[in-house]
């Protein structure tokens, strides 16, 4: 496989995995506590009303996909967000935003329009 090739594979794995971690809202929350700074794994699961497994579960998608790093020690995970993947995203889905601003600036200029004739 050609070398362009592969880098686009692995680019697409990872924004792959990004985007998969992120369509949980469980995993968003996850992240939002993070955003605050590195929590144990038993911090983390506290406001949820789901088992300390499932919480595991969902904190090893967010590591597969790079958002979140975990220090062991012992029996204790601490875990922290990673930004660079969601970075990475969002310039992914920047490239697109000429297409949804154009949509906006029509539809301003639509309600302006019914604006000025309700006057």
């Amino acid at each position: 496989m050609p070398a362009a090739a592969l880098a686009l594979d692995e680019d697409n794995d990872t924004l792959d995995a990004v985007f998969f971690a992120l369509s949980d809202p469980v995993r968003r929350a996850i992240l939002d506590r993070l955003d605050q700074g590195p929590l144990l794994v038993s911090e983390i699961a506290g406001p949820f009303a789901i088992s300390l497994q499932a919480v595991s579960r969902h904190i090893q998608v967010l590591v597969r996909a790079g958002l979140v790093t975990q220090a062991r020690s012992g029996r204790i995970s601490r875990c922290s967000l990673e930004a660079e993947p969601l970075a990475d995203a969002a310039a992914w889905l920047n490239r697109y935003a000429k297409y949804w601003q154009a949509q906006f600036e029509t539809l301003a200029h639509h309600l302006t329009r019914i604006e000025k004739e309700r006057s």
